[in-house]
């Protein structure tokens, strides 16, 4: 039996290195971000069907990010429309991702928006990494290009992290790499433990 760990929270708080330890520690991990990109690329399943939409949303062959959001901003039914076709590829891309690794006993899917998209009930347990506030905007304002009031804008659109803390089975502080290491080998060695014993 492979146990299906959802690992989400909110901006700057450590998920992609947290994911990458997972990955180290020889777990399969299927990112959301990742799939969204591979499908909004040349070739990728969501163009021709978001291309019948909005064609101007085709750029090269590829889906341009820049004018959905233009598309989103004059439209206000445009995100509905864009999520009706997005959302079920990346359910399918998980799901083929779970059951490609079928023989494992720990498969990570990291996903940003978990809670606040349902996807919790597509999983077996949910891991929450956080930091203290004043840890994630230091995080956060150091990428390039990243504002003030831009990182304002992500935050209102995400659950609080109090609350994603509350909702989940597993919480890891990524306050220092070592202990973030140690605490997702640590979580590993536990879950996959529960999988042979089950």
């Amino acid at each position: 039996m492979t146990l299906v760990l959802g690992l989400t929270g909110s901006i700057g708080m450590g998920k992609s290195t947290t994911a990458g330890f997972f990955r180290e520690a020889g777990v399969p991990v299927w990112d959301a971000d990742a799939a969204v990109h591979a499908l909004y690329a040349k070739g990728g399943d969501a163009v021709a069907p978001l291309a019948a939409l909005h064609p101007a949303a085709v750029v090269d062959g590829a889906i341009d990010r820049a004018a959905l959001r233009d598309w989103i901003a004059t439209d206000k039914s445009a995100l509905a429309q864009i999520e009706a076709v997005v959302h079920p590829l990346v359910g399918q891309s998980r799901a083929d991702f779970i059951a490609a690794h079928a023989d494992k006993p720990l498969v990570v899917v990291d996903v940003p928006l978990l809670f606040e998209t349902g996807g919790e009930k597509g999983v077996d347990r949910v891991l929450v990494v956080s930091a203290p506030p004043e840890v994630q905007r230091e995080r956060v304002l150091a990428r390039p290009g990243m504002t003030e009031a831009h990182f304002r804008t992500i935050l209102s659109k995400q659950m609080p992290d109090a609350e994603k803390r509350a909702r989940a089975d597993h919480v890891i502080q990524t306050l220092g790499l070592e202990q973030t290491r140690r605490a997702v080998f640590d979580l590993v060695a536990g879950l996959s433990g529960e999988t042979r014993n089950a």
